[in-house]
């Protein structure tokens, strides 16, 4: 006989806090010979149903219970010193009643009462009390706490309310029996003062986990929950290893003296009775229209939306049919309702022009279509009713939105409303830990290196084949991870320490799309939760505390509403397409058979396209040349985990390439569509209603069985269609082939319902994108703002379609990209500024705020318009770091007065609020012109090193750029093109090195992973040990390489295995290198057609009109073959192009930098006093330079020293040839050569012409006197030539 019961007792779903596997709990239970228990989590009741569950199908009573917590004052009081703790207390449900009462505590405690912990006070539990079992709880309830803290006296006072509210028969004394010093004379005050009441006490351990072993894995959740180390003697922590599940006869032995302490336990066991089974569904109550009900307006709708739908065809026999016989399954099964809550859904989405779509089995419904909750028709599709709704199985169906995610939060709130807010709740979720989670957690508290975490996480497998990807599968599938297992005892007990971590409830969460939707208040059924961290922003304010299988068991409906941000796209894109062209497109009439866009598709224009976007995908799609809908549909069905098995054969019997055969001819009408691969479950069903004489619905039952590897089910199956496929006259050895090829269905078969939607989708997007590409990139590019990294991929593959994506401008942006309209060119796309890190909405609403009134005129007028104060410092220092501010002068001048600037701004708005404002409209005493200061020129390459931080990508230029006439001549594939190449076939692509890591193969071997990125977007290069051996010294960030080697795709991703890697240097650039790349014409080439190297030189050089003076001895030497490029026509002698990058036009009451032209003289030039370097000429022939900014070369790069006291001043002498031309390049090539090294080192040019000598300052332009740029400068003009100075 059983002689104890377990009441109060912690799960896993006390977060972080109790550890008991609710399975392991209730096996441990029933082998110790007990036939109840409860659950009494914290605060919440997340595990009841499934504790329930369990606890039913193990035959053990389960007791629903709650540990809540008691405010020390009101619920509503907030005080942070007197209100930050609260008292516990244990809840049991006597009956339903009581369980009602439970659900809303919980609910109210988390709703109304939390602050620090889900609470509740005396007044709501006096109000909630009936049905309910209440104890004392531990030493941290209300009456412990008050005897301990104030004396027996107060608690006995303590103990006569809770009596007076629960009665004697329903409030019970705890007691408990740990290593705690209080707890002996505690509970003999507890029985001492029980006696008043006579009352009935009952003995409890506390339960937090199950076996005593587990104690140390419960101390370890209870430091992640703390975020303490393990080694911390002043953390949180248990007192002891004594809160396992003990058994009957231990517990008797704690309490040898109160033997009614444990009888007790099961007189409230068998008190309790609460039933949790499935009690039919609650569907809330739809209005319809008077003279009707639900079952005939649901008819009225669909018979309006097929002749709306279907035209004429709308009285077909088969569509007819098909509708008559849906409707009469949707009421048989009583989900009228269901259908019109979805579609009132769907019509108030149309009525406010929110864009959705239905994703999954919904859309095989002729219902939904009809009703425009379905974009697709399910009979040209030959998509099943039964796979969405199957009379044999009683479920609730469940038809998936995807909402523009723009505009979600539009109708949960109109859900919210239309319903009840306390009838309307978003569905919780559970974040457990997986294995890598296990890992850094528990080294996290164990205060193991996190370096060496992050080295055991990263060999835990990403994919197990057939496997889910635990730690103890991970040591079989991984010899590396074995061996780090195997490296060091503080490694063995890392990893199998978090491998008993794996899969607890770690935090709560808020399911990405589900809402549930009840016909009354929803705390009648289900507890419910405060909005979890991520949803507080959502129109609902209620999370369910139950997740979504357990309210799928309550029989409560459930909506999904996923954002889509394709949609958003799409309606984006077609609103500018309006506007701009007056062509009217939507979901509905986007044409799926241009012949175009399946031809773009096939080129690999797929960047941006819904579902076939990605390298992987792209591949298949070029090899496939698609024609029509259904070669896409097939691609999304097959682009998974093994079905992408399929993918090369499928291309091939497309093309007549393989022999497509069947294994029974009958079957050719069921998989012809596919060219004889099974791809659909639709597919399996047709083929068992048409080989086996199934129905509709035990087809489906069949799908299922086979999905689910229900092995029961599938036998009974094979026997049923081999006795029906006989019947047709097929052979039984053949039928039963069939069978077991189908069998393995389960791993590739697909929904086809959900593969047509997406697969139009995708269609229709390819055709935005093919016919609209300016709108619909720009809409793409918007809603991509916050992810730098698809910003950059798209504004790469908009140059390669010669789209210009123009940088940020206060002047001319908006929040979101913009189209810009250019007379005589191509439109181009705007940055918007909301794609600037660190600038938010309430900025950039300021600044748009004051352009409406008119362009700014200059920086003055900008900042008198625009209240900068409001903007911030953060925000506008952004904005000029990205170049939004070029418009108004130089950005690092810009960035000196930016504290100015605000400074000024603010005190003209504070006077425009105090009146101060003069009849003329400036701000009387306080107004004032800033001058930008002169000489401030900003480093070219820390200018794109900005922009890559604050946008993502390189807006004004790119650091490849230089290289382009090398690059186009060398490499065979741009990134954008690697999809194309063949399998291990050979090529030869270059970029920037933006990502690299390094790590060593299990034979000890250092190999490498890289990326480059080319103008197109990224390529990944996998270099093995060998070649790394030879060319690890070139791969550096930051540095321009050329890789030549194999493609790999086998992952999906082409992945090119490095061979060969080269330094691309400015020696590379070559005089026939570049005359080659001027001369070549290849108009398909769109990135040089979007990126064009220039012969002018992008610096502002001053000409030189200095004075002339006597002459003077003739300079030195120069080398005479200067390899350069034809200078510009037009040009005076040392007249070169201003940067593009910088706004040079004169702006009112800013002055610009001038020129200094100085006359020199040999001691005022270069004192002879001074200290000069001399310098030897190499023997390496002289290479010119492009010049403009060049990326850092394959070598670190030189710097000038920052910890040196004084700067160097380079002095460069130049004589004139007589040639105009000849010296214009000479003049630009060093120009550009100083200009190329950054530093704050000064340089001047010292001229010799006609007899006469110039000195040539530049005073905004600075450089690094290192040995590697004067080593080139003697290559250059020769080691007489040069000269070096300390300033």
């Amino acid at each position: 006989m059983p002689s104890f019961s377990h009441l109060h007792v912690h799960t896993e779903y006390s977060l972080l806090d109790g550890f008991s596997n609710i399975k392991k709990l209730v096996s441990r239970v029933k082998s110790m010979g007990m036939d109840s228990v409860a659950i009494t989590d914290h605060g919440t009741m997340f595990g009841v149903i499934d504790f329930y569950m369990a606890a039913k199908e193990a035959e053990v009573k389960p007791i629903i219970g709650l540990e809540t917590y008691v405010a020390k004052r009101r619920m509503s009081d907030r005080d942070a010193q007197q209100d930050k703790h609260s008292y516990h207390l244990v809840l049991l449900a006597e009956n339903e009643t009581g369980y009602k009462n439970l659900l809303k505590i919980a609910s109210a405690a988390q709703l109304e009462g939390f602050y620090y912990y889900p609470r509740v006070d005396h007044e709501f539990l006096a109000a909630h009390s009936e049905g309910l079992i209440a104890t004392t709880s531990c030493m941290s309830g209300e009456v412990p706490r008050t005897i301990l803290n104030k004396g027996v006296e107060a608690g006995r006072e303590m103990l006569d309310w809770y009596y007076s509210v629960f009665g004697q028969d329903n409030f019970f004394i705890e007691l408990q029996s740990h290593n705690i010093a209080e707890l002996p004379a505690l509970n003999r005050t507890l029985v001492d003062l029980g006696k008043r009441y006579n009352a009935r006490y009952i003995a409890t351990n506390d339960v937090h986990y199950v076996e005593r072993a587990d104690a140390r894995l419960q101390d370890i959740m209870l430091s992640i929950q703390t975020g303490s180390l393990l080694s911390d003697p002043n953390r949180m922590r248990m007192t002891g290893d004594s809160y396992y599940l003990r058994s009957p006869e231990e517990m008797a032995a704690l309490f040898p003296d109160l033997p009614d302490a444990l009888s007790n336990t099961l007189l409230i066991a068998e008190r309790c009775n609460v039933d949790l089974i499935h009690k039919g569904y609650h569907l809330p109550q739809f209005p319809v229209p008077d003279g009707y009900t639900a079952e005939s307006y649901l008819r009225k709708l669909c018979e309006e939306g097929l002749v709306q739908r279907y035209g004429e065809r709308a009285h077909a026999p088969e569509v007819r049919e098909r509708l008559d016989y849906e409707l009469k399954i949707i009421h048989d099964m009583g989900f009228d309702a269901y259908f019109l809550i979805v579609w009132d859904l769907c019509r108030f989405s149309r009525e406010n022009n929110v864009w959705y779509n239905t994703r999954g089995s919904g859309a095989g419904s002729i219902t939904a279509y009809s009703l425009q909750i379905s974009l697709i028709e399910p009979l040209g599709h030959q998509l099943l009713f039964e796979r969405f709704l199957n009379p044999n199985r009683i479920s609730m169906p469940d038809i998936d939105l995807d909402i523009q995610d723009d505009k979600r939060a539009l109708i949960m709130e109109y859900c919210a409303h239309k319903y009840g807010s306390d009838k309307v709740a978003q569905i919780i979720t559970f974040g457990t830990l997986g294995a890598r989670g296990a890992i850094r957690d528990v080294g996290r508290v164990m205060d193991v290196p996190l370096s060496e975490v992050d080295r055991v996480t990263k060999a835990v497998p990403a994919v197990i084949p057939d496997k889910p990807v635990t730690i103890a599968n991970s040591l079989e599938a991984s010899d590396a991870f074995r061996a780090i297992r195997n490296e060091a005892e503080y490694m063995r007990d890392l990893i199998d320490t978090a491998s008993q971590m794996e899969g607890v409830a770690r935090n709560a969460g808020t399911h990405a799309a589900g809402v549930v939707i009840t016909d009354i208040p929803m705390v009648e059924y289900i507890p419910l939760h405060r909005p979890t961290s991520g949803a507080e922003e959502s129109p609902i304010k209620t999370v369910t505390q139950f997740e979504m299988k357990i309210v799928d068991k309550l029989g409560l409906l459930k909506v999904d509403f996923l954002g889509l941000s394709t949609l958003t796209i799409m309606q984006r894109a077609c609103d500018l397409i309006n506007d701009r062209h007056g062509v009217n497109l939507n979901l509905h009439n986007i044409p799926l058979d241009d012949p175009d866009t399946f031809e773009s598709l096939g080129r690999g224009h797929t960047a941006g396209v819904f579902q076939l976007e990605g390298n992987g995908m792209t591949r298949y799609i070029v090899q496939m040349k698609p024609k029509e809908l259904s070669h896409i549909i097939a691609m999304v069905a097959l682009f998974r985990p093994g079905p992408m098995d399929f993918i090369p054969s499928y291309i091939k019997r497309m093309h007549n390439e393989e022999k497509i055969s069947y294994r029974h001819p009958s079957m050719e009408k069921f998989f012809c569509e596919t060219y004889g691969i099974p791809i659909y479950q639709e597919q399996l069903m047709l083929a068992a209603m048409g080989l086996a004489g199934y129905t509709a619905a035990d087809a489906d039952d069949f799908r299922k069985a086979i999905s689910k590897k229900l092995a029961a089910q599938i036998e009974k199956h094979k026997e049923k269609f081999a006795a029906g496929a006989v019947a047709n006259g097929i052979e039984k050895e053949t039928a039963l082939a069939i069978f077991e090829e189908w069998e393995n269905f389960a791993r590739y078969g697909f929904n086809k319902s959900h593969a047509a939607d997406y697969g139009v989708i995708a269609v229709e997007t390819a055709y935005l994108k093919t016919h609209y590409t300016v709108e619909y990139m720009t809409a793409l590019l918007s809603v991509s703002k916050s992810d730098a990294t698809k910003v950059a991929f798209y504004s790469a593959d908009c140059r390669s379609m010669g789209i210009e994506v123009l940088p940020p401008d206060v002047c001319s942006s908006g929040w979101d990209f913009t189209i810009e309209d250019r007379e005589g060119e191509k439109a181009a796309i705007r940055f918007g500024l909301g794609a600037v890190k660190n600038v938010g909405r309430d900025p950039v609403d300021l600044i748009l705020a004051a352009r409406a009134d008119g362009p700014f005129k200059d920086l003055n007028d900008f900042i008198r318009r625009v209240d900068l104060h409001r903007v911030g410092k953060r925000s506008l220092e952004c904005l000029i770091r990205v170049g939004a501010l070029d418009c108004f002068g130089p950005r690092k001048a810009i960035l000196a007065v930016m504290d100015s600037m605000v400074s000024i701004s603010h005190s003209h708005f504070k006077a425009a609020e105090s009146g101060q404002m003069s009849i003329f409209g400036s701000a009387a005493g306080v107004e004032e012109d800033l001058h930008l200061p002169q000489g401030l020129v900003l480093d070219r390459r820390e200018q794109l090193e900005w922009e890559k931080e604050l946008i993502g990508l390189y807006v004004s230029d790119h650091p490849i750029t230089p290289y382009l006439p090398y690059i186009r001549q060398k490499v065979s594939h741009l990134s954008s093109e690697l999809a194309e190449a063949a399998p291990q076939s050979k090529v030869v692509v270059a970029g920037l090195v933006t990502r690299l890591r390094t790590l060593t193969t299990k034979n000890g071997n250092p190999m490498a992973f890289a990326t480059i990125e080319d103008l197109q977007g990224p390529v990944e290069l996998v270099i093995f040990p060998k070649v790394w051996e030879k060319f690890a010294a070139f791969v550096q960030m930051e540095t321009v390489l050329l890789a030549e080697g194999k493609v790999d795709a086998a992952s999906g991703d082409p992945k090119v295995l490095v061979d060969v890697i080269k330094p691309i240097t400015p020696d590379d650039l070559t005089e026939e290198i570049l005359a080659a790349d001027r001369n070549a014409s290849n108009p398909e080439n769109s990135e040089s057609r979007s990126v064009e190297m220039s012969d002018e030189i992008p610096f502002d050089l001053p000409q030189a009109a200095s004075p002339s003076v006597e002459e003077t001895d003739a300079p030195p030497p120069e080398p005479d073959d200067w390899h350069l490029a034809p200078p510009p026509e037009e040009f005076g002698l040392f007249q070169l192009k201003s940067p593009p990058a910088e706004n040079n036009t004169p702006q009112p009451a800013i002055k610009a930098p001038e020129v200094i032209r100085e006359k020199a003289a040999p001691s005022a030039t270069v004192d002879p006093t001074s200290e000069v370097i001399p310098l030897k000429p190499p023997a390496a022939e002289a290479i010119a330079k492009p010049p403009v900014i060049m990326a850092p070369e394959f070598r670190s790069p030189y710097l000038s020293g920052g910890s040196k006291k004084n700067k160097q001043l380079i002095t460069v002498t130049l004589k004139s040839s007589g040639e105009k031309d000849r010296d214009v390049r000479r003049m630009r090539r060093v120009h550009g050569l100083l200009n190329s090294f950054p530093g704050e080192d000064r340089y001047c040019f010292l001229i010799f012409e006609q007899g006469r000598r110039h000195l040539l300052d530049f005073p905004n332009d600075t450089t690094a006197a290192n040995s590697e740029l004067l080593d080139k400068l003697v290559e250059l003009v020769g080691s007489d030539n040069v000269q070096v100075e300390f300033v």
